[in-house]
Parts: C-alpha cells; structure tokens; sequence
C-alpha cells in the first residue's frame, strides 16, 4: 500500500510526456522479442508457489479473576517461523518492557497476577494475535474477548421459608453473571452436596425437591473468586409434615426467555409447588417432549429442562405444563438459538497479472447475520474505487499493481464471535503464464491473460487508435491492426486504462478474436485517461501502442450513482439498505432518495434519507422488494443506481388455513379437507400442516399427524363408532407453526352404510334452461343407506351422452354453460359409489333464443319519501308511475333501496331489495342525516335512480362517556379546581348538558355524590371551597334531549395542602345562619343541620337563653299565622278578569312559567321575597313540544346550570317550565354560601337550553335578609316542589307522597346533606358582594312531614333511609293536584308591587317586635 502511494506521488509529478515514455519503455523487451521472433522470458523467471502460512491455534475468550494468570493461545505455522506479536483493543502491545505480560515461545501471551478494580481495569478487553513473515506479509487471527470477574455483589438473597414434606422449595442466590460459576452453597455451615434431588440452577438458584427432614436447616450461598469469600444472609429452611391437605398449585420459579449459542447448555427452570405434588410435563410449540428416551433433554429435579449441546433446531417456544390431578397450570418462555460465524466458501489462492482485476470469494453464515471485512497484511480494506465490496461479502481488487500482493484475511463477526479466513495473491510478470485454468475468482476482462504463451512472433502495436465517441462517462475506441499481422483475424486485444497522475491500471479485453473496437464503461466525468492497445496471438502479448490521451465530457452538475448499494432482510418485515457517497457528488450530497417497491407491483414508494443506510420497516412478510437510490445536490436528483432485489425474511403464516371441511367416510374414518392459508399471510413457503384432533368428550387427549405443504387433504382412520371428533389444522414453515383453525367437529356413523350395490335413481331431477347454460338441480336417492359417492351428469344435443361431468355427492346443482341457444339438450343423472353407477334419471330442456336486450329504460320511482321511525329506523316509501293508478304490482319487478350518510366524502351505499312500494331501513346511526333513492327493475330493465329523499334519524341518549377528563389546580387558589373534558365520541345527538358528580369516597353510592350541572356548550368547570390536603373522585356524565348517558371513569385528584391559619370566608359566615333558631318538629328521625359553627354533633358552640328560645318560638309562631292571613286575603281579593294580566306579569319576572291545565288559585308558600332584585323579562316559549321543566327556588351565584332531562310517569300531568339559572363567565361554584351553608338541589330541567337567563345582581338595600323576598314565589316553589316529587316518584309506585332530598354543599367536604335553619333577626351581615339567598322555607303545620327520600340525577327510584335535610313541605297530592288544575292566574305589576310593600311593612313591625 505504501508502495503504491509512493508511485502514485512519483507520477503526478512528471509531464505527460515522460509518462508516455515510461510506459514506451516497460513494453521495450516485448517489442525487441518480437522483432527478434523469440517469446521473451526473463532470466530465472520460475513460477513462484504459494506459501502455507496459517494459525495453528488461536484465542478464545476467557473468564477470569483478580490475582491469577491467564494464558490467552496462539501459534502460527510457516516457513520461515513467523513473528508473533499481540493487539489489545487494536493497539499493540510493548511486551519488551511488560512485568506482568510476556510472550511464550509458541506465541501465547501470559498475563500474570490480573489486575481489575472499579477504575482500573487495564487487563480486560479484547486481544488479537498477529503474525508476520517479513518476506511474506502478515496475517491476524480472530478476537478474543478476556472477562475480568468483578467483585461479588448479590443482586438476590435467599429468604426464610417453609415446605411441606415431599414437596419443592428454592432458595434465590443471584449475583453478578461472570460470578456464577463461582457460587456454591453451605447447609449448617457446611458445603452442601448435590445430587438428583438437590441441584444448583445456573442462575445460582438452590432448587430442593421432595424435601424431606433432613433438608431442613440454615443455608447460605458462597462466592469464591480468588479473593476472600463472600457469603449471602443465612436463612432457615423448616421442613413441615405432609398436611394431607390440598393447597394451590402455583409456580415458585418460571421459565424465562433465554439465548444460547450453538452447541452449549441451556436449563429452562420451572418450580412448582402444591398439594398434591405437582408433575411437570414440558412442551415445545404444542408439541410434548419425551425427556425420558432422548440423550440430550433431561428432566431435573424440581422439573426444570436442560438441554445438552444446543442445535438451532431448538429454538422455539417452550411450555411447562405443572399437573396435580386437581388442576393445571403451564408457564413459557422463548429459547433463541444463536450461531457463531462460518464460512459457507472462504477465499483462495489467486495468481494473477498487474492491472488484472480480481474477486476474493467470502461466504459467511451466522445467527445474527455476521458483517464482514477484509483486512490486508493486518491493515484494514477501505473500499474505494478499485477495492470493491461485491455480492455482499466478495473483495473485487482492479487493475492489481505490484504492491497488491499479499495475504488478505476475510474477518465474519456477530455477536456470538468472530472468526477469520485468509488467502494470498501472487503477482506474475507479465512475461509468466499463470500455471493454471482460470479460476473463478479472476473477471472475464482479464481471463484472456491466462492462455500459456508458446514460441513464435509476437505482434507489433496496434496503429492509429482513436477516441470514436466520447461520453460523460464511457469512452468508444477503435484501431486498425497492427502492422505485422494486416489481416488480424485471429488477433485479440487488450484496452490498458488508467487515470491521469494513477500508477493503478485496468484492462478490458475485446470480446472475439478480430475485433478492433471496445467501449469503456463506468469512467469518471471530466476526467483525464491514458488509454494503450495490445494485440494477442497465440504465442502471447505483442508491443503496445503509443498512450493516447482522452478527457471524457463534463456532465451537468449531478450526483452520480451511490455506489455498493447493498440490501439486506433484518427481519421478516423490514429491510436494511446500504449505500455510500457517490465517486462524483459534483457538490456537496444534500440528502438521498430510496425507491423501492413490491415485485409483481407498479406502486414505487420513496423515503428521503440523510444517512448511508436506512431500515424500511412495515414491509410484507416473504415478499421480494427491489430498491433503488438516487443521491440529491443543490442542482437536483443524479444517476439512480441500478435495482437491488431482495425478499425479506419467512415467518410463521399469520393466519389458519382457509375452509377446513370434514367428511365422515365410515364409522371409522373422516376425511379432512383444507386449503392454504391466503397468499399475503402464508409469510414463507409452506412445508406442512399440522392436524390435531381428539374426542370432543376428552378435550385433553389430543392427537398430531403432520402432512408435507404440497397436501390439502388427510383421511383420519382408526376412529371410534358413533363419536363426536374435534379437528383443528394450522400451516407450518421453517420458523415454525402458525395459529390454527377453529376447532371443527364431526361424528362418525354408528354403522357403515352399505356400498356392495349401486346406488338407487336420484328421488328428482329440475332444469332451468338460459341462453347459453341450464342450471341442473336434483335430489338424493331416497334410501339413504347405500353409499353415494357422487353424481354423474350428461347432456347433450339430442343425446345425453355427448359429455360427462362428475361432482361431489354433496352437490345439489349445477350449471352447464357454453351450450347453444335455441337449441333441444338430453340431460341425464346418475348416482355412483364405487360398486359403479346407478339407474339414471331423464330431463330435456330447450335453451332460449338469443334476444337483444330492450334499450329503453324504465322509469324512475318518483315521491320518495323517508318518515323516520326511531333512532336507527327509517321507513321509505314511493310511487311507480309505470304501475295502474291503485299501485298494485302484478309482475315480477322488484326495487333496490340504496342509502348512505349525506356526507360529501362517504360514496359507499348500502343496498336492500323490495317487491312492495315501501322498505324499512334499520340499523341506523342516531341524530344522523341519510340520503335515500330508489330504482326499479323488471327482468333485464332497470331505471335511473329517483331522486333523492333525506332523513335524520332521532337522537338517543349518549353510549360513551365523556372522555379525556383532566382535574387541575387552579393558580392561586387551592381550593378551586377546574374539570377539563371533551364530549362522548358517542353523544348520539346534540349534548345539552353535563353532570359534574365528585365525593371524596369513590366507593360510595352514587346518590351519595355531589353533582355539578354544566351547560353542553362548555367543556370546562370550575369547583371552589374544596378542602385542602383531601382526594377528591370526579365522574362526568352527559346528556341529550334523550336522557342521561354512562358515567366517566372516576379520576382522583388531590386538593394541595396550605397553611392551617388560612380560612375560608363562607366557613366564617356559614355559622350565623342556625344561631338561635328553633326548627319546628320534623318527626323522630329529625337530626339538627350541621354548620361552620356547629360543633361536630351539630350543637351551637354558645347555649341560648331560655326566655330568648320562648320569644323566638313565640315570633315565628306570629309570623306564621300572619303569613297564612295574608295567603287567605290575596285568595279572596282575586278576580277572574285579573287573573290573565297577572299571570302575565309574574312569567315575565319568573321566567316562562306555563302551566298546563286548570290551576287553582295557588298560596305563595315562601317567607323571604326578595322583591328590590325584581327584573322583568320576556321568555321565548321553548320549542320542545313535550318538555319536563323544573324551576328551581335556589338561586345559585357564579353558577352555570346544564339542563337534565328525566323520564316523566304518564299518569301524571306533564308541564311545560322553562328553566332560569344563573349564569358566570367563569363557570365558578362555591360549595357554601354566605349566610348559611346552600343546598345542592338534584333536580329535572329542560330538555333545551334556557332561552334567557336573569342574572341576581346584589342589592345595596341594607334590610335584612330575611325581609327580602322575590316576586311570584307563590308559584316558583310548588312547582319546585311537586317537580322533584314527581322526579322522585316515576319510577315508585307511591308516586306524589316522596320529597326530593337536597344534597348540601356544606364547606367540609361532604359532611352533612343539610339545609341552614331560619337565620336569626338582628343586624343585618348581608355582604353586597354576594347576594344572599337562603332556601326557600315552606311549612305547613297542619300537614304531618313526609318520609323523605333520595331523587338523585342517574339514581331515580332507589330509596334510601332519611337524611338529615330540611325541606319545603309540599301540599298534601290532592290539594296540589286541585290547585294545578285550576284555570292560570297571574297578578299585574302594580298590584304586585302594592302588596310586596304591604307584607314588608308587616314583616319589619314583626321584626321590631321580636328584637325588643
């Protein structure tokens, strides 16, 4: 290599003309022999022989230890003696001045006291030995790789435990892998001996079966490595008496995935313990192993597997089965096979002549596939471009020079190992024929140099050569011959080439004797050669011609082609490609494109890459792709390389074979039939199928037969009579066997049916005569008993036995096709079994004329219409103006129905036939527009399609939940949070709302969780007043118009923790609202409201006065009775002509209230009106014909409401409210209010969004609170009221006598489901910024209480025991019902004002009274 470098810078020096004479000058013995008319022969030239130069032995890998010594081998054989030396890592080693390292006399490097500690570690890595013979070259052997063991760590230590006597127990020991060798264990102190029954796993494992007393005792593992030993925890093992009791079957230790290299050891460890003591039986891809007569699998102790000297065979998929009689449980693992590198054809010997060009041969093969490089004299090949790497592996050298010579090595490396193989190149004179028949290894260009040359003259140069076309990158020369041979018929030419200022030259050789011209291809653009021509005769090489000088054209500034583009298969569904940087980039490469493609296919796919290699993965399994890679430049796409094939790696077939059928022959015997699986997931060439069949009574006695990949059918025999047989086939490869079919069951006859005669005459026979075929259908013969083994049919003109065709006695009918039209045809059928064929059966028939179809069409159906049923039923119905007027149909016509979504990109129909003028299309989507149209046809006529009709089918309650709930924190405050989601991919129709449900118990009832309502437009929701430091569970639900959808999964957050002195303002607040007052008696089972205040068991922190208690009772006593005197008043003040004008004025302050039915005159029950935040606004009346709505009497702050729909009893009067909620920007809740703590109320809403919305602004009024009161709340709170009992009561039977129960939202997290009691008179705390609205009381004293129940959202008829909730007391069914059914009322706004200010006027003397 130096040398040609040094030739090289000699010759790029000189002028051109030098060269030529130079290269003048090397022909001039030549030309003087040929004159002289003797073939020259230098003095003592003699055919040198090649030089046996080899490795006797050379170094493995070694594990070793601290402190000891290490002979790594290696011995070379030549003569003379070669000179050892070594390499570690690649550098070599200085073993002059080495105290630890010395070379032996035979080569081997001794290393003595090894050195290794956490950061020191210089003995340890990879040594190669290299020998050289100066006159020779050098040659170097494979790696080898010194493991230094480290110290001992355990990674696991064994632990107490017991076993019952005659059961297994192991003990865990792991540590470090290159100590394992090094591990032994000790019972008692003492070294444990093992046998059959107690064995050491490879993992270090201790593995003790059928344990008896003895074992019992203390164990401990130890590691020896050279150093002091180091021991593991000691640990008792008990051994318990056999208990004669069962016990579970489990696995102590299971099989793992290992990997193993050919021809070692592998134990596949499986323990199992249990009551009986299990046996372990192992299986291989669904195939049992017979451990007891094969050599090489043995069964150990506790049952793991070891198998000896490991074969690729063997890899695969292993079971192992543990059996105790009472159950069976089965564990496995996957064993992969690897194999170190070997050569398939290594490389030889080659003797050949300067600017030849030569190919080593180097086949490897390997699990993983091995890479290969070539080194030459121990210095690595790089490829360029006269060292090529060809087909893979092979070494192609062009346009060989004299330094050239020596041995080249071809080294194969995975990762198992390494290995290498050599051979050595002679470079003849020129003058020397190479002694023997060309080998393989030398190219066709050259082959001619090999002729041995005899005595004669040798021709002169060839004259006048010319450059006849010039290219970017070939060139065409011509010559005529030369002057001593004018004919030159039997003269052959060789084109000597070589670049401008290159010492390397190539030659090309004319292809027939006499032809004076070759092209030379794959040259460089813009580049200079120096082209000679030398002409051949029998005696051998004449004189050259002059050097002639030819620059090839520049080409446009293009990438040329990537050269040693190289695909390979790296797994059955990828591809690696491999290229490297074009010879003429013409500028920097900016990236590269890789086409490939699918054979048999015309679809090219590209990918663009930056790199030199790129995995294609996603391919076809077993399917041959070409590739192809064009290099980019800032100009554009160069020369595309030329197409690589390659076909990526089998695999088991990816599907079960395809229509498996069984047919019971006899009693004994059922044939099977099958066919491959299809083409695209077969994944390999099939090699076999797999049949296993067993009794369907004895699932577990399954037996195999295996048949070869070219057989589709298997006749079973050596079956029971009259039993039920299961079959399954699969399709194998060479990687293995793919899933099976479904198991298929057949039974076999009780008795054979008889087949000593023919069969009877078949019991019918039916043809249906076409134009050009009739369709022959026929019967089997009535006596069933005899065999039938199929049916001969026979037809011809005038005579049935013009042709015969024979099928299966499982067909029925038959089509024979290609007859003539118009035309008298003998049919005939005949059963036959193998006795022969029975009595035939007679038919004729005339085939029909030949007609031209009739061109004009029919007409359209017209008035298509779609009247839509139900969520997925739609019905179609038309007309036929080709009918009577009554539409009756009296021919065979029939419609096609055809329908899709009325989406633009869907273009797929579905089609449905009927005979009448209408169809029911079923099946639908919900809340989904379709598009239908109808077509009519009659025998061979059809119309156009109609026109088209569209229908959108109705909605349905949501099937999926929302989905991608998310809860956060809110910045800045810790106890709000914000719920994230987005809408069901279900919703089945337009969302109007969600439900916000949360708890803190996720275990709890859902009735037991607070909900949030939300609009459906918002897909975000804020929760304030949470307690800090506590989990929290959300659940979304959804609604439509239909009703409520499934529940979210529960998604848990936890509140952050702050500051214990941080208090909410609401909990300051909340506990003013209870003091001091007194609840009227709500029965037994009444338990007092808790509050911020409150002590835990709901008493107030200061005791009342009793005199104070007298004058409160005393006062809401008064203030009752005023209150009903009033409701008696305004009932007798009414006036029918008024009633209109009223009700008018009171749904424009309440919202849209409209009763149905006659309604009474009804009482306003509440005692607080907060009349100063009365704002009038007009309603649109909801679409909805049949809406359920429910105005609420708890106004909520900073709260968005989402409408809930539930399903109203039909007995009772349904209702038309439009809902008003109070809405916010931020979607804010608060979970306590600030006068006392709110109700959550669970309740119905509109089945639409609200229209309008009155927003509660807060009063700067400065009354107190329990003076304010809000307009119409005569007719809010019975509609509330009896709206959530008839929620409560739709799906009860006692219906009406329920009260909805109100969930509280109290400031700890869903402590109480209370209500605050009256608030107390005294100084107003009334904050501006948040308007207060205590829950509207409603108390009848004359009623008795009824039982409350629970009428939560998704929860609606489960009751469950009272709570302790305050509630508006409703009038008893019949009273509510009377006053529903009165005719509506309502109150001018002047007069309302009027008496809003008389009741204030009494409510502050009533105040005055109770403060004094």
């Amino acid at each position: 290599m130096a040398a040609e470098r040094g030739a090289r810078r000699l010759l790029s020096t000189p002028s051109f003309w030098l060269y030529c004479l130079l290269l003048l000058g090397r022909r001039a013995p030549g030309a003087a022999a040929a004159r002289s008319g003797s073939a020259p022969q230098s003095p003592g030239a003699s055919i040198r022989t090649f030089t046996p130069f080899y490795f006797l032995v050379e170094p493995v890998d070694t594990l070793s230890v601290r402190g000891s010594s290490v002979i790594l081998n290696c011995s070379a054989y030549s003569e003379p003696s070669p000179k050892i030396e070594w390499k570690k890592d690649g550098t070599f080693l200085n073993l002059v001045s080495d105290d630890r390292r010395q070379l032996l006399p035979d080569g081997s490097l001794f290393i003595s006291n090894v050195v290794h500690s956490k950061h020191n570690k210089p003995d340890e890595g990879y040594y190669q030995c290299v020998a050289t013979v100066e006159s020779l070259g050098t040659i170097i052997s494979r790696t080898a790789k010194l493991i230094v063991a480290g110290l001992p760590r355990f990674t696991s230590q064994p632990e107490p435990s017991s076993v019952y006597a005659g059961n297994n127990a192991i003990l865990n020991c792991e540590v470090n892998a290159d100590l394992v060798p090094f591990v032994r264990w000790e019972q008692n102190r003492q070294p444990l001996l093992l046998d059959d029954r107690v064995i050491k796993l490879p993992s270090g494992m201790l593995v003790i079966s059928n344990a008896t007393e003895g074992d019992g005792g203390l164990y401990r593992c130890v590691v020896e490595s050279g150093g002091p030993p180091k021991y593991s925890d000691e640990v008792e093992l008990k051994v318990l008496p056999d208990p004669e009791v069962i016990s579970d079957l489990v696995f102590l230790k299971q099989p793992s995935p290992l990997v193993r290299v050919i021809g070692q050891d592998v134990v596949l460890p499986c323990v199992a313990s249990g009551l009986p003591t299990p046996t372990i039986k192992w299986m291989k891809n669904e195939e049992a192993l017979d451990t007891e007569s094969s050599e090489r699998l043995v069964l150990l102790a506790g049952g793991s597997l070891e198998i000896s000297d490991v074969t690729e065979d063997d890899a695969g998929t292993y079971f192992c089965i543990a059996d105790n009689g009472n159950e069976t449980i089965e564990a496995q693992a996957e064993l992969t096979v690897q194999a170190q590198p070997e050569f398939l054809k290594q490389p030889t010997n080659i003797y050949a002549h300067e600017s030849m060009d030569i190919v080593f041969e180097c086949e490897v093969t390997g699990k993983p596939t091995p890479t290969v490089k070539w080194v030459k004299n121990g210095d690595m090949v790089i490829p360029s471009d006269y060292f090529k790497i060809v087909k893979e592996h092979n070494l192609q050298v062009l346009g060989l020079v004299k330094s050239d010579e020596g041995f080249y090595q071809c080294i194969a490396e995975n990762d198992v190992g390494n290995a290498q193989a050599g051979a050595q190149l002679i470079i003849l004179e020129h003058d020397v024929a190479i002694p023997t028949l060309p080998p393989t290894s030398l190219t066709s260009a050259t082959t001619d140099h090999l002729a041995p040359a005899t005595t004669g003259p040798l021709p002169s140069a060839p004259r006048d050569v010319v450059a006849s076309l010039v290219s970017t990158r070939f060139i065409k020369l011509t010559w005529r011959t030369p002057a001593s041979d004018p004919h030159g018929d039997n003269l052959t030419y060789s084109v000597f080439y070589t670049k401008e200022g290159i010492a390397r030259e190539r030659v090309e050789n004319t292809s027939h004797p006499g032809e004076m011209q070759v092209t030379i291809q794959n040259l460089m653009p813009a580049t200079v050669y120096i082209f000679r021509v030398m002409a051949q005769n029998k005696h051998g090489s004449g004189e050259s011609s002059a050097p002639l000088r030819v620059e090839t054209q520049p080409e446009v500034q293009l990438p040329g082609p990537a050269p040693n583009l190289r695909a390979y298969a790296a797994s059955p569904t990828s591809i690696t490609v491999t290229w490297e940087t074009p010879v003429s980039g013409n500028g920097e490469i900016q990236n590269y494109k890789l086409y490939y493609m699918e054979k048999g296919t015309d679809k090219e796919q590209d990918v663009d890459v930056s790199s030199h290699s790129y995995t294609i993965n996603g391919l076809k399994k077993y399917t041959e792709y070409s590739f192809r890679v064009v290099a980019y430049n800032k100009h554009g796409p160069g020369v595309s390389t030329p197409d690589v094939a390659v076909r990526t790696l089998s695999d088991v077939p990816s599907a079960a074979p395809q229509n498996l059928s069984l047919e019971v022959r006899n009693s004994k015997s059922i044939m099977i039939h099958w066919q491959p699986p299809a083409p695209a997931t077969q994944n390999g060439q099939i090699t076999g199928y797999k049949i296993r069949y067993r009794k369907a009574s004895r699932k577990s006695d399954v037996t195999e037969t295996l048949v070869s990949g070219t057989q589709l059918s298997q006749l079973i025999e050596g079956l029971d009579r009259g039993t039920e047989y299961n079959f399954r086939v699969a399709a194998l490869t060479i990687n293995g066997t793919g899933p099976a079919t479904d198991w298929l069951s057949a039974e076999t006859f009780e008795s054979d049916l008889d087949e000593t005669r023919v069969p009877e005459v078949p019991s019918s026979l039916h043809v249906r005569p076409l134009v050009t075929s009739i369709v022959v259908s026929w019967t089997p013969p009535e006596n069933q008993n005899i065999v039938v083994r199929g049916y001969a049919i026979g037809y011809g003109i005038g005579s049935p036995h013009a042709q015969t065709i024979k099928v299966d006695y499982k067909q029925r009918y038959y089509t024979i096709e290609n007859l003539d039209p118009s035309s008298h045809y003998v049919i005939t059928l005949k059963a036959f079994n193998n006795v022969g064929e029975g009595i035939p059966l007679y038919e004729s028939a005339v085939t029909r004329p030949h007609t031209v179809p009739d061109p004009t069409p029919m007409m359209p159906p017209v008035g298509v219409q779609a009247s839509i049923l139900s969520h997925d039923t739609i019905r179609i119905t038309w007309a036929d103006n080709s009918l009577p007027k009554h539409q009756k149909i009296t021919d065979s016509r029939y419609y096609t129905v055809r329908w899709k979504t009325n989406i633009p990109a869907n273009t797929k129909y579905k089609n449905a036939n009927a005979t009448t003028l209408s169809y029911l299309v079923t099946g639908l989507k919900p809340n989904t527009l379709y598009e239908f149209s109808v077509m009519v046809t009659k025998g061979r006529r059809s119309s156009t399609w109609s026109m088209t009709a569209h229908g959108t089918t109705f909605e349905l309650v949501p099937t999926s939940p929302p989905k991608d709930v998310t809860v956060v924190s809110k910045e800045g405050k810790p106890k709000t949070i914000i719920v994230n989601w987005q809408p069901p991919s279900e919703a089945n129709g337009k969302i109007t709302g969600y439900i916000i449900y949360y708890s803190t118990d996720v275990n709890a009832e859902i009735h037991d969780w607070v909900i949030e309502p939300v609009v459906g437009n918002r897909l975000t929701h804020q929760i304030q007043e949470l307690t800090l430091d506590t989990p929290y569970y959300f659940k979304i639900q959804a609604r439509n118009s239909k009703g409520m959808g499934p529940m979210s999964e529960a998604v848990q957050f936890r509140t952050p923790k702050a500051d214990s002195s941080d208090k909410m303002p609401n909990d300051q607040a909340s506990g003013s609202g209870g003091k001091g007052s007194r609840l009227p008696d709500l029965g037994s089972d009444y338990k007092p409201p808790m509050s911020g205040s409150n002590s835990p068991h709901g008493s107030p922190t200061s005791p009342l006065d009793s005199n104070m208690l007298l004058v409160i009772i005393v006062s809401v006593g008064v203030i009752t009775i005023v209150v009903v005197v009033i409701i008696a008043v305004f009932c007798t003040r009414r006036t029918t002509s008024h009633q209109k004008k009223k009700r008018a004025a009171c749904k424009s302050v309440n919202g849209s209230h409209k009763y149905k039915g006659n309604s009474k005159d009804v009482k306003p029950p509440d005692l607080w009106i907060h009349h100063e935040r009365l704002e009038l606004k007009p309603i649109d009346k909801s679409p909805d014909p049949n809406p359920i709505m429910t105005d609420t009497p708890i106004p909520r702050n900073s709260q968005d409401i989402t409408p809930v729909d539930n399903s109203m009893d039909s007995n009772i009067h349904q209702r038309r409210n439009s809902y008003r909620g109070h809405e916010s920007e931020d979607s804010m809740s608060t979970l306590a209010g600030r006068r006392g703590m709110r109700p959550k109320m669970m309740m119905p809403f509109d089945s639409q969004p609200p229209q309008q919305s009155v927003r509660n602004t807060p009063s700067t009024d400065t009354m107190p609170a329990s003076s304010s009161q809000t307009c119409c709340t005569d007719h809010q709170d019975p509609e509330g009221a009896t709206s959530s009992s008839y929620l409560a009561s739709s799906q009860e039977e006692d219906s009406g006598q329920s009260l909805p129960t109100a969930h509280v939202r109290p400031s700890h997290p869903l402590k109480s489901f209370a209500v605050p009691a009256i608030p107390p008179p005294g100084p107003p705390t009334y904050d501006p910024a948040l308007p207060s609205t205590p829950l509207l009381s409603q108390q009848a004293l004359n009623h008795h209480i009824h039982s409350v129940k629970t009428a939560s959202i998704g929860t609606l008829g489960r009751s469950r025991p009272p709570m302790p909730v305050v509630v508006p007391s409703a009038p008893e069914v019949q009273e509510t019902t009377r006053m529903l059914e009165d005719s509506e009322s309502s109150y001018e706004p002047d007069e309302l004002t009027k008496e809003m200010a008389h009741l204030e006027g009494l409510m502050k003397d009533l105040n005055a009274i109770t403060t004094a």
